[in-house]
Order: structure tokens, then C-alpha cells, then sequence
């Protein structure tokens, strides 16, 4: 996608939407997949060559990487295990960031301390704009990413928990692009303050000048009335406003946040043209992946009915707790009592004071022990069941809301034996009503059936934010049955993958079967 940036009004998309066409942050919680993974699914998982269990998830459409943080960062709490992520987007920008999450998260606590890794991640998670310190590193991650995306050897020898193999050769020249763009230090590249402006103008049309007064009642009477009751009016109404959501420190936020810009075909007087803005959310902000849950209680009190705590706060503390345990292997410490209006950044422990060092030979990441992380190509579920590598191969699936539609029948091919299942819903958009809410959850429930799952409870926390199903038993009634084959163990007694099945979806399926 070039480079053009084109902002007329009649070229913006989404215009009765405040959900946008891209996806650039979770409205759900993060989870640690392996607390959700049902005991049954465990109970299937396969040995690896180091006799480790092995447990494969695969997300689709997960967009900004909690879950994998999470999983990760609380691997410790868990029996050993080889956990395999396999991510599945539909853009490669989400692809991109990503990729700058899990960087920065594996950042050694002597290049960056524990407090500032947590606000640069929520800056670059969540913000229009950010700190010149931040555009920094984003740049310089730029120069790295083009090398991980063109010379898969140093990607192996500096970030091996990542694996790019999947790609296709068009997706990694778009990669490069994509951070070749991150890279440029040109403010006006993406005039985000502009383009956000007419995002939001456009989609309350006659009520913008009223949109304190809409932004209020989007927030009390669908998030807080939905359960994200600690989203604070000011900071709601500042990212509506700005699109800023974390303001961590004093400093000045005017750089814009390239990592948020995307590209796509619009037409103009007739023509298809090249266009990058952005397409994302104006309506319910990056504050639920981290924000609305802790495990810390103290975080969470009322005080006369109003939390004590702001979402920021509540982010900034989570974020610094994932990033401690992913380094340290061992729980989060409480935070100490804190006056009433103290600053969120006092409840976070600064690590040892950073030390950049500008060569590139320098950067090798803290890869996480018995972990890898697979990105697919793009919209490549339905070609997943024609793989023989991916024969029951999953024990946990996630979708978000914005990808369900890839829920299809097929998917139990690649589905493990009792695999878990787990949909993200719309609870947490403003613009659903909730017989709409409730519609989808019917929607989904029923696609789940189709594809051979069964209503299983809810994980923890936020109920309404997701739901859960389990792969049922085969039967005889089961069109696909005949294409699975019953699983033989060995004589060593090892569980094993039944044969894979001839695939049925010949290439009208859209892409050559073997581009995944």
C-alpha cells in the first residue's frame, strides 16, 4: 500500500460505526489461556520430542497480543508445559504491532526498566499520540523488524520464540513496507489529530457538538451498565476527545502514533486510489484488555459507590504485574497502601534504570522457555482443515468478535478431541443495543454448533465478555465423522494424531492449499 495519505470526508469509511473496520485492540480482558483451557482438553494433549506436554491455541483475530502476554507471564503458575501459539489476522499492520508488543515486552531489564517498558507499551497500545522517547524506540524497532521480516536468520538468532516462517513472501515485502513507513520520522506522514477529528465527525454527524453529552452516555449507561464501571469519565472523554487514553507521565504527547495507521483501497471520482488513515475504534477505547480486572482487590474498591482507581491506573499496574512475572517467574509483589489521589505510576516498582545500547548485535531478546509463537498467513482458517500439520491440532481456539464469521464447520478437522473454545462478544460496544448483544451470543452459539462445540460456562471475570463451548464427542451423526480417523496410540503408550483427512475444500476455497 503507497504512502498516500488521503483525508477527504467523502473517502472515510465506517461512517455509522463507531467499531471501525480495523481492529487494533481487544474489548475483552486478557486471559491466561491456560487457566480457561478446560481439564478435559488437557487431558488430550500430546507429548513433544522433549516429553513435555504440548498445547497448541490458535487466535483469530486476537489483534494486540494480550492473550499471548498473559499466557506467557503466567506460565509459571502452571505444570511444565510446551506451549505453541499460532496467530491468524486479517491485516498485517495488527501483524506488525504485534510483533512490537512482543519485542518490547522481551526487553531485558537492563536495556529498559520494569515502569517505563509499562508505559510505553500502553502508550504504543493505545495512544493517538505519544512521547518523543516513545517515537524513538518505535523507529529504532522499525530498523530491527526490516531486518527479522528480510533475513529470517537473524530473526532466529534474536527474537526464537517468534516464528515468521508461515508467511508468505508478499506478506513480508508488506511487512517491510509497513515499518519502513513506522520508521519515518515526518509528523505529517499521518496527521492523526486530523484524521481522528474527521473519524468522529463523521460518525456523530449532527451530534458532534453535543458529544460530551453522547460520549457520557455511552459510558454510563452501556460500559459501566455492561461492567466496565472503573472507566472514568475524564479519561473516557479525553480519548474520545484525542484519542489519547494514557497519560503516564508530564511529558508532551504530540508525535502521532504511526503503529495505528492502516492502508486500504477507497474510491475517489470514480477511481480506486491508495490511502492510509485511520480506519480503527472512536467509541469504546483500549481500556478493557488490561483495565476493567486485576487481581489485585485494593485496585478495584469503591469509595461511596465511585472506584478508587482509574483504568489507567488499573492498566498501568497489570501491565508492570505481566511484565515482572515474565521476567522474574514469580508473582507480582502487592502494592503498598497508597494515599487517597495518588498517582497510578506509584503502584509500580521501577527496575534497575535502562542502558540502550544502539547496535543492532545488542538486542537479542529474553525468549520465554518452552514457548513459540506462530504467525499465519492472513485469513487462512479456511485452508487450516487442508493441512496435515493441523489435524487436531488445537486444543484451545480463540475468535474475536470481529472475526466469528471464520467459525465454520470445517474447523473441527483442526479441532484436538474435547478441544476448548472460547468467542469473544459484543457486550462492551456502545453502538449495540442489547437485543443486538444478545442476538450475536445466539449467532455465535449457533456457529459453535456447527462446527461440533457445546455451550461450556464462562471463563472467569468478565462474564459478559466472552463465551465458552466444548468440542463434543464424535458420533456417527457427525457429517464429518468420516473424515477423522480414531486416534491409535503407539506401543509406547503415547497419546498421537489420528492420519490427516483428504481434503474436501479443493482450491474454490479461495489461495493454493498449500500457501499456509
Amino acid at each position: 500500500m503507497g504512502g498516500l495519505c488521503l483525508c477527504f470526508p467523502a473517502m472515510t469509511t465506517g461512517a455509522g460505526s463507531s467499531f471501525g473496520t480495523t481492529c487494533w485492540w481487544g474489548f475483552s480482558p486478557a486471559l491466561d489461556l491456560q487457566r480457561e483451557c478446560l481439564e478435559s482438553s488437557m487431558a488430550h494433549l500430546c507429548l513433544s520430542q522433549d516429553d513435555l506436554p504440548e498445547l497448541n491455541i490458535l487466535l483469530v483475530g486476537s489483534v494486540d497480543g494480550r492473550h499471548v502476554l498473559r499466557t506467557m507471564s503466567q506460565a509459571h503458575r502452571w505444570p511444565q508445559r510446551r506451549i505453541n501459539f499460532y496467530i491468524m489476522e486479517n491485516n498485517l499492520e495488527v501483524l506488525g504491532r504485534q510483533l512490537l508488543f512482543l519485542s518490547l515486552a522481551l526487553e531485558s531489564p537492563e536495556k529498559m526498566g520494569l515502569q517505563e517498558k509499562s508505559e510505553m507499551f500502553l502508550e504504543l497500545l493505545g495512544n493517538s499520540l505519544i512521547r518523543s522517547p516513545t517515537a524513538a524506540y518505535l523507529q529504532e524497532k522499525s530498523d530491527l523488524f526490516i531486518r527479522y521480516v528480510t533475513d529470517p536468520d537473524f530473526q532466529q538468532r534474536h527474537l526464537g520464540a517468534v516464528d515468521l516462517s508461515a508467511l508468505k513472501f508478499k506478506e513480508r515485502d508488506q511487512l517491510e513496507s509497513i515499518f519502513r513507513f513506522w520508521r519515518n520520522p515526518d509528523p505529517q506522514a499521518f496527521p492523526i489529530a486530523r484524521l481522528w477529528d474527521l473519524r468522529v465527525r463523521q460518525y456523530l454527524g449532527t451530534r458532534y457538538d453535543a458529544r460530551r453529552g453522547v460520549c457520557d452516555w455511552d459510558l454510563t449507561m452501556k460500559l459501566h451498565e455492561r461492567g466496565a464501571r472503573v472507566i472514568g469519565g475524564r479519561e473516557f472523554y479525553r480519548w474520545r476527545d484525542t484519542g489519547v487514553a494514557f497519560e503516564l507521565r508530564e511529558g508532551v504527547y504530540h508525535v502521532p502514533n504511526k503503529t495505528l495507521a492502516s492502508g486500504r483501497l477507497l474510491r475517489h471520482k470514480g477511481e480506486l486510489v491508495p490511502a492510509r488513515g485511520y480506519w480503527g475504534d472512536i467509541g469504546t477505547g483500549p481500556f478493557l484488555p488490561f483495565g476493567i480486572e486485576s487481581e489485585e482487590p485494593s485496585l478495584l474498591k469503591t469509595i461511596n459507590g465511585i472506584p478508587a482507581k482509574s483504568a489507567q491506573e488499573i492498566s498501568l499496574y497489570n501491565v508492570t504485574s505481566l511484565f515482572h512475572e515474565l521476567a522474574a517467574r514469580a508473582p507480582f509483589p502487592p502494592p503498598p497502601p497508597t494515599p487517597e489521589g495518588a498517582s497510578g505510576a506509584a503502584l509500580a516498582q521501577e527496575s534497575p534504570a535502562p542502558n540502550p545500547d544502539p547496535d543492532l548485535q545488542d538486542h537479542k531478546a529474553a525468549c520465554p522457555e518452552h514457548v513459540r509463537i506462530h504467525f499465519l498467513p492472513l485469513g487462512c482458517t479456511a485452508r487450516l482443515p487442508c493441512k496435515s500439520q493441523y489435524h487436531q491440532h488445537f486444543h484451545l481456539l480463540f475468535f474475536s468478535c470481529s472475526m466469528v464469521h471464520a467459525l465454520t464447520p470445517e474447523l473441527q478437522l483442526v479441532s484436538a478431541p474435547r478441544a476448548t473454545l472460547i468467542t469473544e462478544l459484543t457486550s462492551f460496544l456502545p453502538d449495540m443495543r442489547k437485543e443486538q448483544v444478545d442476538a450475536f451470543l445466539a449467532r455465535v452459539t449457533a456457529m459453535a454448533a456447527g462446527a461440533g462445540f457445546t455451550p461450556c460456562g464462562t471463563p472467569e471475570g468478565q462474564n459478559q465478555a466472552w463465551a465458552r463451548f466444548q468440542r463434543q464427542e464424535e458420533g456417527p451423526e457427525d457429517p464429518l465423522c468420516p473424515l477423522l480417523a480414531p486416534n491409535v496410540p503407539p506401543e509406547d503408550g503415547r497419546p498421537t494424531h489420528a492420519p490427516p483427512p483428504v481434503c474436501p475444500w479443493p482450491s474454490s476455497m479461495g489461495g493454493d492449499v498449500n500457501d499456509v
